[in-house]
């Protein structure tokens, strides 16, 4: 589970705040090798980008502590967690509320990703479900009766790809 979920805090994710990391080729190499497999050791990382143990050490480390990898997560099959409708979810909200219209629709259940977006609406909310009765009820029940949203437009997700 990512941190900022546990600790009930909203990540920062794009805040302006944040300054890019200087990383070098090696360095992406190791960003892309553990997005593909987070599991990697660090032997067969070093192994892998053609860097000593110690270097690989060193670099993820340095990597982690500079918030460009922020944790090591496992990737599941929706469908075979039960979770087999899904649907994104547009909310338009109230002026000055995107803060705490955010952290309330974190609190829901299914809700997988939030983003503000520059758009007709505000927020794009990824939910998953087990069913079509429940993916009504987190959007009926649940995210129209968080303070500050005004509406919301639901579309169904029939298939989706991930990007390495």
């Amino acid at each position: 589970m990512d941190e900022s979920r546990s600790s009930g805090q909203l990540p920062l994710t794009g805040s302006p705040s944040r300054h890019a990391a200087h990383l070098d080729d090696t360095d992406r190499q190791i960003v892309g090798a553990l997005r593909l497999d987070g599991r990697l050791s660090v032997r067969a990382l070093a192994e892998q980008v053609h860097i000593s143990r110690a270097n690989a050490y060193a670099r993820l480390e340095r990597l982690q502590r500079d918030g460009v990898i922020t944790g090591f997560t496992a990737t599941v099959d929706p469908d075979r967690m039960g979770l087999a409708t899904s649907a994104f979810v547009s909310v338009s909200i109230e002026q000055d509320s995107w803060r705490r219209v955010a952290q309330a629709l974190s609190d829901l259940p299914g809700v997988e990703r939030i983003a503000l977006v520059g758009a007709e609406f505000d927020i794009l909310v990824q939910v998953r479900a087990h069913d079509n009765h429940e993916l009504r009820d987190v959007v009926l029940e649940q995210i129209q009766a968080v303070p500050g949203v005004r509406a919301t437009r639901t579309w169904l997700i029939f298939d989706e790809w991930t990007t390495g």
